[in-house]
């Protein structure tokens, strides 16, 4: 069995399975899925640096799919979003694609004091204040304080509106992050019913999962689309790539202020991500 060695210096076995899955959120058709991993296979050598496995997948991928060239790994693009606005607005984005009904942040009102949240989710009857959690790292880890923070402001917008000091309430609360979640949040989020979203958790509903839909990739995906250009995007309520193919390359050089010609580009690309 050989090891690989992680970003933070760690080691762990090889993983052909995360391989496999790496590819797909390239957007390689399934019927190759194993002869890229069989490939990544031959090339293997105890103490393989992940890096490393990431391009020789985007390498291999690139015979199956060619798009694959026109856009970068799906974790390292949600990385390069802003906290606030862009990650929040992206978040918005992959619930509403994946089924909830979604509203925007807002002020709760507790018993004891204000609660400022990202978003408010409602599925299946349930109601949910949506706490949203960035890390440009994509590779840390999301801890045990935001299940902390989150329990403690249900219990009391819940209280508060027991006491009539406001007339909406939250069921659950979910916390939405980047990253994986450490050992520790995902038993007290199990524990105190919080919904706990991050890159591979849970494993029914999770935003590796989400972004199996090409249109909700995010638009840091399509290569091109630098730090001027991803701001405008944002600033126009474009932040996925289904978003971006709602309009023509004229209507977004308008919406942006970005040069038309670019943006011929960037839909093209964006296009390719999709097939």
């Amino acid at each position: 069995m050989k090891d690989v060695i992680k970003a933070d210096g760690t080691r762990q076995p090889y993983d052909r399975h995360k391989v496999m899955r790496t590819a797909r959120n390239y957007g390689v058709p399934e019927e190759y899925i194993v002869e890229v991993a069989a490939e990544i296979d031959r090339h293997l050598y105890d103490g393989i640096r992940t890096r490393e496995i990431l391009r020789l997948i985007h390498t291999v991928a690139r015979r199956y799919q060619p798009a694959v060239e026109d856009r970068t790994n799906v974790r390292r693009a949600i990385g390069l979003f802003r906290p606030k606005p862009d990650f929040e607005l992206y978040v918005q984005a992959l619930l509403a694609g994946s089924g909830y009904e979604v509203g925007e942040g807002r002020i709760l009102q507790g018993r004891c004091g204000e609660h400022e949240v990202d978003a408010i989710a409602r599925k299946d009857g349930i109601t949910y204040f949506v706490e949203v959690k960035h890390h440009h790292n994509h590779h840390r880890m999301t801890g045990l304080d935001e299940g902390r923070i989150a329990r403690a402001i249900v219990e009391d917008v819940q209280e508060g509106y027991k006491a009539g000091r406001n007339h909406f309430t939250v069921d659950k609360a979910m916390i939405v992050s980047n990253t994986k979640l450490s050992s520790h949040a995902k038993r007290y989020a199990a524990c105190w019913d919080i919904k706990h979203i991050g890159w591979d958790n849970p494993a029914e509903e999770n935003i590796a999962s989400m972004v199996a839909d090409k249109k909700l990739c995010p638009i840091t995906l399509i290569k091109g689309v630098n730090t001027s250009m991803r701001k405008n995007l944002v600033h126009a309520g474009i932040v996925t790539v289904g978003h971006l193919l709602e309009h023509s390359p004229r209507q977004l050089a308008e919406m942006t202020g970005e040069a038309e010609r670019d943006m011929v580009v960037i839909v093209n690309r964006a296009g390719k991500i999709t097939e």
